[in-house]
């Protein structure tokens, strides 16, 4: 089976070094908030950067300590899209906020940045632009529009560690970023971390009080806080692999690339690359209108290919209090029920790629 996502070919040639930080990190005596960690955070915010790095339990704690760290709260409005993962969504209802949502480019199903303004309120406190699938959001003209109305801007980089918008990663191109660590991305561990990088020094301090219930130092609480620490173990492992993030990157270029090629005389679109970006392809996106049929034609053939996502998230029933109603966001929803993610992950080999290829042009020739 060809699956869309995999590591264990990975996990096989790094293992040394993944056995050689856990042991490091069992033999110190320091499991939590040691300085395995202080070190991955010091090296990835070095990777994006900027100053400082705060490592947190997961990308959804790191997107809501962000929140928390501009005040977000009650009432609040933020500005986002509803084609992302729940958890942007999940962070921002868990501060009290409120979601509301602009419709995606349908080209590069990233947030049309035209539609913000009219969206804007006296509540609006903040912009949450998603880098989607691993190319940026039009960073400049989101800024142009936050300076305008002074509001806070907070990037979800989960998808998009090492993308760069006019020459600038992802994570710079902020106030404050938040990134997963979760094993399928770009950057991916062996169990849930994330991670705050800003150049903010007081935003920075107050995320490392939020993380730890409020605490300095000692058990005295200066303000409420939660627990949300980044481990030892996967900071050490997070450590190791940072040395391999731009290996990671190209090698999912270079699986793009012969995507691109070998699927430019199809009827599938493709993806687009923004030519201002450089899109380091957490997923390849492909559309049709059969989207369904392909991928049940394509797991007979044993090929596993994913949706991300099939469901924009103020459709869902969780969400339906925010009151957008289906047909509110329409280039959302009709990408939606098309688009369909091939196999894209490192350790993919060149025969697996080409044997999906292959399938692939057949079904698309029998459609």
């Amino acid at each position: 089976m060809i699956k869309v996502w995999d590591y264990l070919k990975e996990y096989r040639n790094e293992k040394d070094e993944i056995f050689a930080a856990i042991e490091d990190v069992l033999s110190s005596g320091w499991l939590i908030l040691g300085d395995h960690v202080k070190k991955f955070e010091t090296s990835f915010a070095s990777y994006c950067g900027v100053s400082y790095g705060v490592g947190v339990n997961s990308g959804t704690d790191a997107l809501f300590l962000a929140l928390k760290a501009l005040g977000m709260g009650n009432g609040d409005e933020v500005i986002t899209v509803a084609n992302t993962a729940v958890p942007t969504i999940s962070a921002i209802v868990s501060t009290g906020a409120i979601p509301r949502f602009v419709d995606i480019d349908p080209h590069t199903y990233l947030m049309d940045t035209s539609l913000i303004e009219k969206e804007i309120t006296d509540k609006t406190k903040c912009i949450l632009p998603v880098h989607l699938y691993g190319q940026c959001v039009n960073m400049d003209k989101i800024h142009a529009i936050a300076e305008k109305y002074s509001i806070a801007v907070l990037e979800d980089c989960s998808q998009s560690h090492g993308a760069e918008f006019n020459g600038k990663k992802a994570g710079f191109l902020s106030t404050l970023a938040a990134f997963s660590f979760y094993p399928t991305k770009i950057l991916g561990g062996y169990g849930d971390a994330g991670m705050v990088v800003t150049d903010d020094e007081k935003i920075y301090k107050k995320l490392l009080r939020l993380r730890f219930y409020g605490m300095e130092k000692g058990y005295y609480a200066h303000e409420h806080g939660y627990n949300s620490r980044l481990d030892e173990l996967h900071a050490a492992i997070l450590l190791k692999k940072l040395n391999h993030l731009n290996d990671y990157i190209n090698r999912r270029r270079e699986i793009a690339g012969l995507y691109d090629e070998m699927l430019a005389d199809t009827p599938l679109i493709l993806p687009y690359q923004d030519k201002r970006c450089k899109h380091v392809f957490y997923l390849y996106v492909c559309r049709h209108q059969k989207r369904d049929a392909i991928i049940s034609k394509l797991a007979e053939q044993n090929i596993v290919v994913n949706i991300s996502y099939p469901w924009p998230v103020h459709t869902m029933e969780g969400y339906r209090y925010l009151g957008y109603g289906e047909g509110s966001l329409p280039h959302t929803e009709s990408a939606a029920k098309e688009i369909f993610s091939l196999p894209m992950y490192p350790s993919l080999d060149k025969e697996e790629q080409l044997q999906v290829i292959d399938e692939l042009k057949e079904i698309l020739t029998d459609l």
